[in-house]
């Protein structure tokens, strides 16, 4: 009997509900594209971990303010407001290494030329299927193609190629990846 009492208000709504949830979606919508404008497009960017982060508590709180009556439009924007402002402030102190250390992940060396280094797979939690999915990805026909495999902060693999034998990836573009001690 309960289950079905629950279920039926699954399938119904009424005309207040609908317009509240189409108001307040309206309403978010506008103070997403408003907060962005003002903060930046580095607020939906996949450059780190805090920035995953701001994208779930953005959709979340959005959810949450459009479909919960207990959380006003106000409350919703307030905490639209805040989550940019926090992003922005960890944006900010980036600068120095020792925020950087706690916030960021550092990139991590999962090929050296041809050679698979299998302990920094295992660190990452990445599979040899998953390192070979990315190299035919990246249209690598032979390992020796492969100067460097790097597992970024983003969770995404890179996977830096070239057909000249001789060309070598930069010393720059490695720079603070964890495991390039082979490069220099």
């Amino acid at each position: 009997m309960l289950r079905s009492l629950c279920m039926s208000s699954w399938y119904t709504s009424n005309i207040n509900s609908l317009i509240a949830i189409s108001v307040t979606t309206l309403v978010i919508y506008i103070a997403v594209i408003f907060f962005t404008r003002i903060f930046g497009k580095r607020s939906f960017s996949k450059m780190s971990s805090f920035d995953f982060a701001m994208t779930v508590a953005v959709g979340s709180l959005i959810a949450t303010t459009v479909l919960s009556s207990s959380v006003s439009i106000l409350d919703g924007i307030v905490g639209l407001f805040l989550i940019y402002l926090f992003q922005l402030g960890i944006a900010f102190f980036r600068r120095w290494k020792f925020i950087r250390k706690i916030v960021d992940n550092e990139p991590l060396l999962l090929m050296d030329g041809s050679n698979i280094l299998t302990e920094n797979l295992k660190k990452a939690r990445v599979t040899e299927g998953d390192l070979r999915s990315k190299l035919r990805e990246a249209n690598v026909l032979d390992l020796s193609e492969v100067r460097a495999v790097v597992f970024e902060t983003t969770g995404d693999i890179v996977v830096l190629h070239s057909t000249e034998e001789k060309k070598q990836v930069a010393n720059w573009l490695l720079k603070d990846v964890e495991g390039k001690d082979i490069w220099n």
